[in-house]
């Protein structure tokens, strides 16, 4: 079985979530929230907060209690979002453009422990 998460409209450039994604990806619920969590990049927060509630997502579906060592991230993709336009003044009348970038988070989890029956 498995779950996901969509975060939109992050305020995080997508070339910078991807170093990010690529660190948990393939990796335990646990073990990617361990890495997210002690990361200083300004992405890992946004990413961390997907991949939570991906977990209990899977956990709200499945009809017993699931740890976060039995599930698994089977994919998380990093989209570009809007981009947003500013000015900046420059010399001499000039204006130069500023791009304010986004990135659409998407995290899978799935189940991989063993059913206890």
């Amino acid at each position: 079985m498995e779950a996901r998460a969509i975060k939109r409209h992050v305020r995080v450039s997508p070339r910078k979530a991807k170093l990010i994604a690529d660190l948990v990806r393939g990796k335990s619920v646990e073990r990617a929230l361990e890495i997210l969590k002690f990361s200083p990049a300004t992405a890992s927060t946004p990413i961390l907060k997907t991949v939570t509630s991906a977990m209990h997502n899977l956990a709200g579906k499945m009809e017993h209690h699931v740890e976060p060592k039995d599930m698994g991230i089977t994919s998380i993709t990093i989209g570009e979002g809007r981009t947003m336009y500013r000015i900046k003044p420059r010399a001499q009348g000039r204006a130069y453009r500023i791009r304010i970038r986004s990135s659409h988070i998407t995290v899978v989890v799935r189940h991989t422990g063993v059913t206890e029956a």
